[in-house]
């Protein structure tokens, strides 16, 4: 079995090259993905290399493998396959992600890959094309399924965006019995009869414009708490951490499990009742709710970490912090230079005023979207059991030490 495998340097199974240079105002819109050290970052109306593709970065992030089914644009921070020289791109995108790129990068302070050095590293692969893709069709279909709860939980979160835009953005309900709509012991789409009366007939002028009758405007800080508890992992080198970091978020919103040892500088302990907001580059919003499943969970100093005063308004501070009026909030309250040195303040961003409906009408909201977004923490609690598995199966796969009839077997005992 082992004469299936050859021995040979990188270099003679694949060739990468350099990604492209792109700045911001070069981009037009479109719908081909720029793909950066981190994954995908923003799209453009021009590709430069032609799908499928597999990405890995060359400066800054280092040692994550993207694969890439469209016609793409690389951005200079990365190294593209530009000659899969007859293997399998699929199976390139995995086999990549065992190869310890650090051991080939220099030693500044960000490090870097240098291809040619790349290209020599010893490595041995199924030399076979058909074993490649049937390797890959088993890592593959995990990676599909961990794609398909990412689309589901898309679409729960957008539900329960979609529901507190309608009750406290455009006001559906009262507008609804202003306009005669909506009668007492009337149930109309999403609003059962027996909300009528928590919901006012008339709408008041505020600082934040018209809102309804009732409410109140109140600042971030008498509803959420700013939670800045330190961690310092390396003092418990043999913990696994359940790390949320900004490349974790970018590379699919799912934490990095990491031993103590490997995490260099402090990090907050994650409340399992909050709210992440990444304070850097908030041009681009990275909005997280952490779905905790351990208690050694703790994120990157980059996060603002919000935490409602009322556990039970955890949905309504998710939705609250999604929303366009934050978020234009947020870029309002940034310091530094353009580019990657912006950071939002979060001193500045507690003292935005917001819209506090009624107690009654926050538990109604809370009741209703509560259980979308715990069906989006259990989609996230599954998506971590199949990469665990994926992650556990692939290099036992790359090398040859479990074969392709076994894996099956394995994941059918699984119902997988």
């Amino acid at each position: 079995m082992s004469s299936e495998w050859k021995d040979c340097s990188l270099g003679e199974v694949i060739e990468l090259k350099r990604g492209y240079d792109l700045p911001q105002k070069d981009r037009r819109p479109g719908d081909v993905p720029l793909v950066s050290s981190s994954g995908v970052t923003d799209t453009h109306a021009e590709a430069m290399v032609k799908g499928p593709g597999v990405v890995t970065g060359r400066y800054g992030t280092l040692g994550q493998v993207f694969y890439v089914e469209q016609d793409f644009w690389p951005l200079n921070t990365t190294l593209y396959v530009r000659d899969f020289k007859g293997s399998d791109p699929r199976f390139i995108s995995y086999f990549l992600r065992n190869v310890d790129f650090l051991a080939y990068s220099d030693k500044a302070a960000v490090p870097g890959l240098n291809r040619n050095h790349l290209h020599q590293a010893r490595v041995r692969i199924p030399a076979d094309p058909t074993e490649q893709r049937a390797i890959a069709h088993i890592l593959g279909t995990l990676d599909d399924k961990i794609e398909n709860l990412r689309q589901q939980n898309e679409t729960l979160e957008a539900m329960a965006r979609a529901l507190f835009k309608a009750w406290f953005v455009d006001f559906e309900p009262v507008r609804a019995k202003i306009e005669g709509h909506w009668q007492r012991g009337q149930s109309l789409p999403g609003l059962p009869a027996h909300l009528y009366d928590l919901f006012p007939d008339r709408l008041v002028e505020s600082e934040l414009g018209e809102i309804p009758e009732g409410w109140s405007i109140a600042a971030l800080d008498t509803f959420a708490a700013l939670v800045t508890t330190s961690v310092s992992p390396w003092k418990s080198p043999e913990t696994v951490f359940e790390h949320y970091s900004i490349p974790a978020y970018d590379a699919g919103r799912m934490p990095a499990m990491e031993f103590g040892a490997s995490i260099k500088s402090n990090k907050y302990r994650v409340d399992a009742n909050s709210i992440l907001i990444s304070k850097l580059n908030p041009q681009t919003p990275r909005i997280w709710l952490p779905a905790v499943a351990t208690a050694h969970a703790i994120c990157s100093t980059e996060f603002m970490q919000f935490v409602p005063y009322d556990r039970g308004n955890r949905a309504y501070l998710y939705c609250l912090m999604s929303s366009e009026a934050i978020k234009s909030e947020v870029l309002k309250h940034v310091t530094g230079s353009t580019g990657s040195r912006q950071r939002a303040q979060p001193s500045q961003i507690m003292k935005v005023d917001f819209l506090h409906p009624h107690k009654d009408i926050l538990t109604a909201f809370n009741h209703r979207a509560a259980p979308i977004l715990n069906a989006v923490a259990e989609n996230q609690h599954e998506s971590r059991t199949l990469a665990n598995l994926r992650d556990t199966l692939l290099p036992k796969l790359i090398s040859g030490e479990l074969r392709v009839k076994d894996a099956e077997a394995f994941l059918a005992e699984r119902g997988l």
